[in-house]
């Protein structure tokens, strides 16, 4: 099958590449990409007045199975990602079981392969059923195709095992995503402690429940020599850490996601249980001081931490709701609106943020547009103005603050592998 893309600003960060041309797709492979390209293919699109780029990269996704399979699968996920403009996502060990061997991350690349609509990453657990008493085999969790292991959900609370684990993870060259959270500040809790958590009466979760852990694992890390991928940073002081470990030399990354920069915590006077997240919206100060992490280089990941849950666990009173959102098919056009609208990032940036940084971070041959990468391709339409509709969700579940919104930047084609999965915004194979 060959694919013919014409008349594309073409923005592919990891070539330094911001042009109009064409992209020639043969066998699965870019062909050929930049200039005007005359050879005939099979299928042409007109992408005049759009963005081509290399596929999106999520570092953070909860497909639910094995486990919840009633919430979410990899197969829905995987819909949800493609209408999304994201070609790999990456499976966070939060399941049932746990993805804390070789069989389960074996398990989630086959199911994935099977339904061939995105990668899926297994990110592997960092403790065996993520109890935070036995550090998993990381060796074989890296063989098996897990470029990454996360206790996500929760902290590893020992500082001592923390430590081991990232001197393991360091001699493996596998990556750690911490979760910082400390729940003995944190627990009870269910949105940021501050003026409005006051005024609304809801038990509070203070910024330090993040902070702390951000500080104490860049600190382990420093001391491991390992990589460690900072989760959904919330506030300040978290990003004030991550800047100043940078500095000092820690091999240290990070990702926000875009509830997090659309939302602050004024918004729960309403108890909207679908605002409920965790880490919670913060402060408007915090808020700022993430835009300016991601303008100058701290903030390295746009993630979504899309977390589907059943409208009936939603519906309940705010306290008891869990926390979490779906977010893949909504990332861009709300990261889009936040950053580029706001003046803070160009569209190079915000493509970097979403392909080139997050494929170098997980060590992937991924978020490229070099001739002989496999061919993950997203089309955006920066102007389309488009309305966030509940019945046309491609995730199971529809736990989103979104729906009814408008929005700016659409996915009008993703293309995973030299396969068209979404053609005109639409998805091609269910």
């Amino acid at each position: 099958m060959s694919i013919l893309i014409k008349n594309a600003r073409i923005i592919d960060p990891s070539q330094k590449m911001d042009k109009k041309g064409d992209i020639l797709i043969e066998d699965g492979k870019i062909a050929k990409g930049g200039g005007s390209i005359s050879k005939k293919a099979e299928i042409e699109i007109d992408a005049g007045g759009k963005i081509a780029s290399p596929g999106f990269i999520d570092m953070h996704t909860h497909v639910r199975e094995p486990g919840r399979e009633e919430v979410e699968t990899i197969e829905t996920a995987s819909m949800a990602a493609a209408a999304g403009g994201f070609t790999t996502i990456s499976a966070m060990p939060n399941t049932t079981p746990s993805c804390d061997s070789m069989a389960e991350a074996k398990y989630i690349i086959d199911r994935a392969r099977e339904v061939g609509l995105a990668n899926v990453l297994p990110i592997g657990s960092i403790t065996k059923g993520r109890e935070g008493e036995e550090i998993t085999e990381m060796d074989e969790l890296k063989e098996a195709g897990s470029p990454a292991v996360s206790d996500d959900g929760s902290s590893v609370k020992d500082a001592a095992l923390m430590r081991r684990a990232l001197e393991y993870a360091s001699m493996e060259e596998v990556l750690v995503i911490s979760h910082a959270e400390e729940e003995s500040l944190s627990e009870g809790g269910v949105m940021h402690e501050g003026y409005w958590s006051t005024v609304l009466g809801l038990a509070p979760i203070p910024a330090e429940a993040e902070s702390t852990i951000v500080e104490r694992d860049i600190a382990l890390a420093q001391l491991a020599g390992a990589r460690l991928h900072i989760a959904h940073v919330s506030c300040a002081e978290s990003v004030r850490l991550i800047r100043e470990g940078k500095k000092k030399g820690a091999l240290v990354t990070a990702e926000v996601t875009p509830h997090h920069l659309q939302f602050t915590d004024e918004e729960l006077k309403t108890y909207d249980t679908a605002l409920k997240v965790n880490p919670p919206l913060r402060s408007k100060e915090d808020l700022e001081e993430i835009k300016k992490g991601i303008k100058d280089g701290t903030i390295d990941v746009i993630a979504t931490d899309h977390a589907p849950h059943l409208e009936n666990e939603k519906e309940k009173e705010f306290n008891y709701a869990p926390f979490g959102m779906i977010g893949l098919e909504t990332a861009l056009p709300v990261a889009a609106g936040t950053l580029i609208e706001g003046g803070i990032l160009k569209w190079p940036d915000l493509i970097r943020m979403l392909t080139k940084s997050p494929a170098e971070i997980l060590r992937i041959d991924k978020g490229t547009l070099k001739e002989g990468s496999a061919a993950d391709v997203v089309i955006i339409d920066p102007d389309a103005e488009w309305t966030y509709l509940k019945e046309e969700i491609k995730s199971k579940a529809t736990n989103s603050p979104f729906i009814g919104k408008k929005m700016k930047g659409k996915v009008t084609h993703t293309i995973h592998d030299g396969t068209i999965i979404v053609k005109e915004g639409e998805l091609q194979k269910e």
